[in-house]
């Protein structure tokens, strides 16, 4: 089905270097590419992350069309969807890296900041998720305002 090569993998030459992390100028636009992440790598913190879209510096990568994040403000829900963000990334770097025992210290740290930002949020506001609903006397998903429906400040 495809061609073999001439000569084995391992002895040809790369068509594209790898430059340590930053996406080279020959990579093509439509293959993805991930820089390798270290050990100990530089962290954002939970805002910084949300605004970048990744936890980690190394893998923030030049998109022309980038969002603007950084106009998300910060109130409680803003503050929660930065915690839950950085728990995604931090997850899926221990996917990969599953020994290593700083990022699953930061990861437990965030996790603690994260349950007590829910329980602050719905404490304010009401449930986030249908589960969470649960916990109510009665059933209060749908119930008017949602979190949306508030301006900075808390106002309607």
């Amino acid at each position: 089905m495809y061609p073999k090569p001439d000569k084995p993998v391992e002895d040809m030459e790369p068509t594209c270097p790898d430059t340590n992390g930053a996406m080279p100028s020959c990579a093509p636009l439509a293959v993805p590419y991930v820089p390798f992440q270290r050990r100990g790598a530089q962290k954002y913190d939970h805002s910084a992350a949300l605004e970048n879209g990744t936890l980690f510096p190394g893998l923030n990568l030049p998109f022309k069309l980038k969002a603007k994040a950084a106009n998300v403000p910060m109130t409680p829900l803003g503050e929660l969807q930065a915690l839950e963000f950085v728990l995604v990334e931090l997850g899926l770097y221990l996917d990969t890296h599953a020994d290593d025992a700083q990022a699953m210290e930061l990861y437990r740290q965030y996790a603690a900041l994260e349950k007590e930002g829910r329980a602050r949020y719905e404490q304010m506001y009401g449930p986030v998720t249908q589960p969470a609903a649960a916990q109510s006397k009665t059933w209060s998903w749908l119930s008017d305002p949602w979190p949306w429906n508030y301006q900075e400040g808390g106002d309607k």
